[in-house]
């Protein structure tokens, strides 16, 4: 089990990720882009590409599911009581990497839990 506050501080222990609100809930972000937003208490929504969106829940169908922001395929949302840190860090990283300008490190060193 991932809490909410784990959640927030594994996105914030990016490099340059900083917490925002978008329409009432937090968001991560690097640069301005969003890479995940806490959606609730219970789920985090993480920016990753398709690929990855579709990895994750065929991986892990009872913690994650699909988000669709009309026909499109958005981000995956982390059911955050069935998660492991692991799986947060990594998702959270592929999310950070794609938004980051490329003068930030395209890979940042995994969180430290």
């Amino acid at each position: 089990m991932v809490s909410s506050e784990q959640a927030r501080q594994l996105a914030l222990a990016l490099p340059e990720a900083a917490e925002q609100d978008h329409h009432g809930r937090p968001s991560f972000r690097v640069a301005g882009k969003i890479f995940a937003t806490l959606w609730d208490e219970q789920h985090l929504n993480v920016m990753v590409d398709q690929d990855g969106i579709l990895t994750a829940v065929q991986a892990r169908p009872e913690t994650c599911e699909e988000v669709r922001w009309g026909k499109r395929l958005a981000a995956v949302r982390i059911a955050l009581a069935l998660a492991d840190a692991g799986l947060v860090e990594e998702l959270l990283s592929d999310a950070w990497e794609r938004k980051a300008p490329s003068r930030l490190s395209r890979r940042p060193p995994a969180p430290r839990s």
